[in-house]
């Protein structure tokens, strides 16, 4: 879950699901009554991949969608585009970067640093769709030193330049990213 939206339908999932007792929903984790057999948490894993989610299993996938929280967090906050991410997820998650790094690539297929860097994307395209900021201020926000640097980075993942998709871009919903 990376958005209020995604808390949202995940509680309306979830309450859906007889002999299981919600008692809260919140970015990145359900807490419900009691330990449910497992035949429940296959059905509620069935119904939650149909809206584009999946229970997690493992404690390496728990690590991995604790991560994506965190990133989804400092990429709405401008001061959090220029922390140090890798002492910020060893602080929070207490274990080494490097422990991190490779549970995250192994489960997702890419680093942390390519992960991050597609919300910092996903960010921009917002903020460019939305109109209300010039380039500059943009590239102040997402944590780029100029907006040569945001230019060239937003085109090496789009294809396309930051004016060229402000005319007729569309956003990858988060869960996508």
């Amino acid at each position: 879950m990376v958005c209020r939206h995604c808390v949202a339908k995940v509680a309306e999932v979830t309450s859906r699901i007889q002999l299981l007792n919600l008692l809260g929903v919140e970015l990145g984790s359900v807490t419900v009554e009691g330990n449910p057999a497992d035949v429940v948490i296959d059905q509620l894993d069935a119904e939650l991949r149909k809206e584009g989610f999946e229970v997690i299993r493992s404690r390496e996938e728990e690590i991995v969608s604790e991560i994506k929280v965190k990133l989804l967090e400092l990429s709405r906050d401008g001061e959090g585009m220029r922390a140090d991410i890798a002492a910020l997820l060893q602080d929070s998650l207490h274990m080494s970067y490097r422990n991190l790094s490779r549970i995250f690539a192994s489960t997702e297929g890419r680093t942390i640093e390519n992960y991050f860097t597609a919300l910092r994307i996903e960010r921009i395209k917002e903020l460019l769709l939305d109109g209300q900021m010039p380039l500059s201020e943009i590239a102040f926000v997402t944590g780029f030193s100029s907006v040569p640097h945001l230019s060239t980075r937003f085109k090496q993942a789009t294809g396309m330049t930051p004016t060229q998709f402000r005319e007729i871009g569309v956003r990858k919903p988060l869960p996508d990213v």
